[in-house]
């Protein structure tokens, strides 16, 4: 049955705040960046436009770490159509590439951009972003993406969204959860639901309509799943015990979960049409934390049954679990990203806590960060970079970092700490 979020338990649906939004910080780029002009775009259409589409674009590209966006006070013009285009101007300030554009506004609203490289005075690349005008920024980032894979090769995941639960303590010293979405560099927050009771685990379906997690509003942990567009909200468990780490399967007609009902935490699949429930593993030992291989035949979960918690695989058509890791005392919370190969866990190394990423392939596993109480790690849907949280002081914030190490930026709220970052598989455009 699906509800309503009640609002006065847990204040206004679809609300934004500007203590739920993210704040960029780039910390560490790449050796030398490639130096890259986005023009101020055109605008033809009734009034000033919705936003600045250029810098968004300027911003996408600088928060990769893998290029250096041309300040607009060093521009010496401003072209925004192909024969406004004078190279030498771009070659006088060093700048490798140049983007330009013109957006215009109808029925809906149409980005006409091109990519040149300036030091042979040609076009790369052209290309066309329609969107609602209500969904300018996200049209801004899909620019971006298109730029991003030009250039590397790699698809953008500009145009994608995060899911994170923020904590702010009230004047009363009890804490106050928001379960927030917001597009990928932070900006557009909504507040999915509010409440003094913790919120855990958010996980996004395949399409990126909507989102599971964990509640703990009945008084005891209950796992929900929410449609972003309407709001409306199913509670699928509700068992005595553990209910906890909800993850959509690939195909989006089912979900793995933690349960305890029967005794130790075990791996559950739920049939999201019938309801019906699977017990996959059956261990004394704790089973937790499942996530699937994108192929949908197996689960990768943490298991302490070995003594110390390590990642396992389950295959779903023999029931067969296999030991993954072996390197460290400790590796948890495992996310595969979706070429199957790399994976993003937890990992512990002299006491502390770290984001690796092991190769499945190789069996190689890579520390990527330094700090020392990271956690929840998620990848991004184009596989170049986990996001995390982790703490700065007394609060926690969100990281980022090339799954090669060589980017990382972070993103603290305004105020509080933010955990439990989830990223959105990619979107589909409107």
């Amino acid at each position: 049955m699906l509800l309503r979020s009640c609002v006065f338990v847990f204040g206004l649906f679809l609300t934004t705040t500007s203590s739920a939004q993210l704040e960029i910080q780039v910390t560490r780029g790449i050796d030398n960046p490639t130096s890259i002009a986005i023009a101020p775009f055109a605008w033809d259409g009734l009034g000033s436009a919705p936003t600045d589409f250029a810098q968004i674009v300027d911003s996408d590209l600088a928060r990769s770490g893998q290029f250096s966006p041309v300040s607009r006070r060093d521009m010496l013009s401003l072209p925004a159509a192909r024969e406004e285009i004078f190279y030498r101007d771009w070659r006088a300030i060093s700048t490798r590439y140049l983007v330009i554009g013109r957006v215009s506004q109808g029925t809906q609203l149409r980005i006409d951009f091109s990519l040149h490289d300036v030091e042979r005075g040609v076009e790369l690349f052209s290309g066309q972003v329609v969107s609602a005008e209500s969904e300018a920024r996200m049209a801004a980032h899909r620019v971006a993406d298109s730029i991003y894979e030009k250039l590397t090769g790699i698809p953008g995941a500009f145009a994608t969204r995060l899911i994170y639960v923020s904590v702010t303590r009230n004047p009363d010293g009890k804490d106050f959860y928001r379960l927030t979405v917001a597009d990928a560099d932070g900006r557009r927050p909504i507040v999915l639901l509010e409440g003094r009771d913790p919120i855990l685990a958010p996980s996004w379906s395949p399409d990126g309509k909507e989102v599971a997690y964990v509640s703990f509003e009945s008084s005891r942990p209950a796992i929900y799943r929410q449609v972003l567009a309407t709001g409306e909200r199913e509670q699928l468990t509700n068992f005595q015990g553990l209910n906890n780490s909800p993850v959509w399967s690939p195909d989006g007609k089912s979900m793995a979960l933690v349960l305890s009902k029967d005794g130790s935490p075990d791996i559950y699949l739920l049939d999201l049409e019938t309801k019906q429930f699977q017990r996959l593993t059956r261990h004394y030992g704790i089973d937790t934390e499942p996530t699937w291989m994108p192929d949908g035949q197996s689960l990768l979960f943490t298991s302490d049954r070995g003594g110390r918690p390590q990642i396992y695989r389950y295959e779903l058509v023999t029931g067969k679990v296999e030991r993954v890791t072996f390197e460290g005392r400790y590796n948890a919370r495992a996310r595969v990203a979706e070429d199957g190969r790399n994976v993003a866990l937890v990992h512990q190394r002299k006491g502390r806590f770290h984001i690796a990423v092991f190769d499945l392939v190789t069996e190689r596993l890579t520390v990527l960060t330094e700090t020392s109480l990271d956690e929840s790690p998620s990848i991004a849907p184009n596989g170049s970079l986990v996001i995390y949280a982790t703490k700065r002081g007394e609060r926690s914030v969100l990281g980022a970092v090339a799954v090669d190490g060589g980017v990382k930026f972070s993103l603290p709220a305004r105020s509080g700490s933010v955990q439990e970052p989830a990223w959105s598989p990619m979107l589909v455009e409107q």
